[in-house]
């Protein structure tokens, strides 16, 4: 396949590129408890990782049969960022078969965005710990643009700020709201089936779902992005 160097995989981050759940909950069970609240174990957990930080202190505040008022929350939003960006690594890895797929699709001519809900200093901070970083050309948060997922706008300014043109980009998310941003940008995605999601991916009908980084190749060949 003969690819421009203009095309583009826009990623996801949590639950797409990284299984960050462990750091995120043990993050979340910090604040829990200076409220004195019980934490939550990571594997009841990871369906409530995904739509950013604010969205997970409300889940686990849920959980709880808690609200709080939006100003008690944003102190607990500083305190979760304050020491989620102290342990961002401590147990995140990327998903098997990363840095492979990146390298196969590097050398045929894409490039790569970040388009995530997490905010974007986070963003940097984690995928720099994780030695990539530099391979996107934007690393895109819930704070970057006046809108975030699933606004189809955050996705195409993602892939205006990378340098891409959206009939050359596809999105690869796990989650619902990775799908409807993507279909809200008319853009093609692609879904992989091992992320924090409710319920199971296919659901929401992406155009191509995966199980494991080796079949992303082939995915987006199928979609005919050149």
């Amino acid at each position: 396949m003969q690819h421009s160097p203009r095309a583009l995989l826009v990623f996801d981050l949590d639950g797409t590129l990284a299984d960050t759940a462990g750091d995120l909950v043990a993050a979340l069970n910090v604040i829990l408890a200076r409220e004195g609240l019980a934490g939550i174990a990571v594997a009841n957990a990871r369906a409530m990782v995904g739509g950013g930080a604010r969205a997970l202190i409300q889940r686990g505040l849920s959980i709880h049969g808690i609200k709080l008022s939006e100003s008690r929350v944003d102190k607990m939003l500083a305190d979760f960022l304050a020491y989620y960006e102290a342990h961002l690594a401590d147990r995140t890895v990327l998903f098997p078969g990363v840095t492979h797929a990146l390298d196969r699709f590097e050398a045929a001519g894409f490039s790569f965005a970040v388009c995530t809900n997490k905010v974007e200093y986070s963003s940097i901070l984690l995928l720099t710990a994780l030695g990539v970083a530099g391979r996107f050309r934007a690393i895109c948060g819930k704070d970057t643009f006046a809108v975030s997922k699933p606004d189809g706008e955050a996705l195409l300014q993602t892939i205006a700020r990378a340098g891409g043109d959206r009939g050359r980009a596809v999105m690869v998310g796990d989650s619902k709201m990775d799908i409807d941003a993507a279909r809200n940008a008319g853009v093609p995605v692609v879904a992989v089936n091992f992320g924090y999601t409710e319920q199971p991916v296919d659901n929401f009908k992406p155009d191509r779902v995966i199980g494991h980084y080796d079949e992303l190749w082939g995915a987006v060949a199928a979609l005919g992005v050149a």
